[in-house]
């Protein structure tokens, strides 16, 4: 928003004082107006839905009494691409009361997965959110499922070790620089499906991990780098959060 301001002033000194020239300016300022108000929607969004992701923890796991809650995955969205958001996650951590204290508990990620109409032009409808909180072994289930069903490995055990020394890219699972395990190679218009749980399908596409929610039929993508990004929160040996 800093740098909108700065636009917008930069703009009306540069601007010649004459009537085009003002006619002119009139439709900078009003499109820069406009980028600052977009910015200030999407930040009250990412705002909203964080507060609400909080009140859905503190409601549904009183165990929770000491836990830090950030976003993970809800930047980089233009107001105009926030109504095609399938899936916003949180990053948890617990921690022990204290003076300043370390983020050093058990970690957790809380899925949002949105349905369509979540948002519109009356405002977020966060009935339409449905939330799925998973931990870093539930986590470590999912894409062993994920890798068997997007490649011809099928060894649980050998693709655990995989995952916990390394990341999932777009062509398969890498340890360092080398790929070791190479996923399949499809077309925009291919899947492979698995059927993981009660609760959901993965769908193996290429570029996306796609998750099919039975209760309401709804399929959504987890980008590549959201994927990775859930991964290095569970299994990294440094923390994403900051001290407290």
């Amino acid at each position: 928003m800093k740098k909108t301001i700065l636009i917008l002033f930069a703009s009306l000194y540069l601007i010649p004082q004459n009537s085009n020239a003002q006619n002119e300016g009139a439709a900078v300022i009003a499109g820069v107006l406009a980028i600052g108000a977009g910015i200030g929607a999407v930040e009250q969004i990412k705002e909203q839905a964080e507060l609400t992701a909080t009140q859905w923890i503190l409601s549904n796991h009183p165990e929770l009494s000491s836990f830090s809650l950030q976003t993970l995955d809800f930047n980089g969205k233009k107001l105009k691409d926030m109504s095609a958001v399938s899936v916003m996650t949180f990053k948890i951590q617990e921690f022990t009361p204290s003076d300043k204290p370390e983020l050093d508990g058990k970690k957790q990620v809380l899925f949002g997965f949105t349905s369509a109409g979540w948002i519109s032009k009356y405002g977020i409808n966060f009935e339409k959110v449905n939330w799925h909180l998973v931990d870093n072994a539930e986590w470590l289930n999912m894409m062993v499922s994920y890798v068997k069903v997007s490649s011809s490995e099928k060894n649980t055990s050998e693709i655990k070790s995989t995952l916990k020394e390394g990341r999932v890219v777009n062509k398969g699972v890498k340890v360092k620089n080398k790929l070791v395990i190479p996923f399949f190679k499809l077309t925009g218009d291919m899947y492979f499906v698995t059927d993981y749980s009660s609760n959901m399908k993965l769908v193996y596409n290429e570029r996306s991990l796609g998750i099919f929610l039975k209760d309401t039929q709804d399929l959504v993508q987890i980008s590549r780098s959201g994927i990775i990004d859930i991964h290095h929160f569970f299994f990294m040996k440094d923390n994403l959060f900051k001290k407290i």
